[in-house]
């Protein structure tokens, strides 16, 4: 059941823009407002309802007639890692880390621009300047926060997580694009770190069954998926 929402919250729709994911399609976002009334309790309860975060935009697709958007969550306490997962988990047993507050890092802004520039070539994330990644990473009204990943003194991952009522909310990653297998490990310590916490959920955002670049997350069952406004248990992995 989700939790209810504060009446002091307003939602309005936004004018169209080109989807991120599909190609030749237009998309629209719910957005919830206030930026500043949306503290970690009201927050709780609007990413149980699909919503996600970026900076202080609380949001959510809201795309007539498409409904391809999916939100997914990671069901971490029935999660046990498969045989490719334990390898993964076994490379990369060596990174230490480190929780830190959003706050300002040359070095972090630098790895950034090196995955972005890899990553998303041509696209404005790659494109962003300091104002732009300071109000994407670094801008939160909840309980956020960011985990380093170093092999010994060098920075290969860092992690921006909301820690929400239920569980631990994905918002993003970057890593080292030169090596190979970051990414899935960083999902991987988050579901481990939401088991230490005894929070049940990982939330990863949305998953699009026609999108390529999304099909990474359903590799980590069990899940649930936010269909027709309540979570539904994927089949048993």
């Amino acid at each position: 059941m989700p939790k209810p929402i504060s009446t002091a919250i307003q939602f309005y729709t936004t004018s169209s823009y080109d989807c991120s994911y599909l190609a030749h399609k237009r998309a629209r976002s719910l957005v919830a407002a206030p930026s500043h009334l949306i503290n970690n309790t009201n927050y709780s309860a609007l990413i149980d309802v699909g919503f996600r975060r970026s900076g202080t935009f609380i949001y959510r697709p809201h795309c007539e007639p498409c409904h391809a958007c999916t939100p997914l969550r990671v069901d971490t306490t029935r999660f046990a890692p498969s045989r490719s997962f334990k390898r993964t988990l076994k490379q990369f047993q060596h990174l230490s880390t480190t929780r830190k507050p959003l706050v300002w890092n040359d070095e972090h802004y630098a790895l950034y621009r090196d995955y972005q520039a890899a990553r998303h070539t041509g696209s404005d994330m790659d494109n962003a300047d300091k104002s732009q990644y300071i109000e994407f990473l670094l801008a939160s009204n909840v309980n956020s926060y960011l985990i380093e990943f170093r092999d010994g003194p060098t920075l290969k991952m860092v992690a921006l997580i909301d820690e929400v009522e239920q569980g631990i909310s994905a918002v993003y990653t970057f890593f080292d694009p030169l090596v190979s297998g970051l990414g899935t490990y960083g999902i991987l310590w988050q579901i481990n770190y939401c088991q230490q916490l005894q929070l049940p959920w990982l939330y990863l955002g949305y998953w699009i069954q026609q999108s390529r670049k999304m099909a990474y997350k359903t590799r980590f069952a069990p899940y649930q998926l936010f269909l027709h406004g309540e979570w539904v248990s994927s089949p048993a992995p």
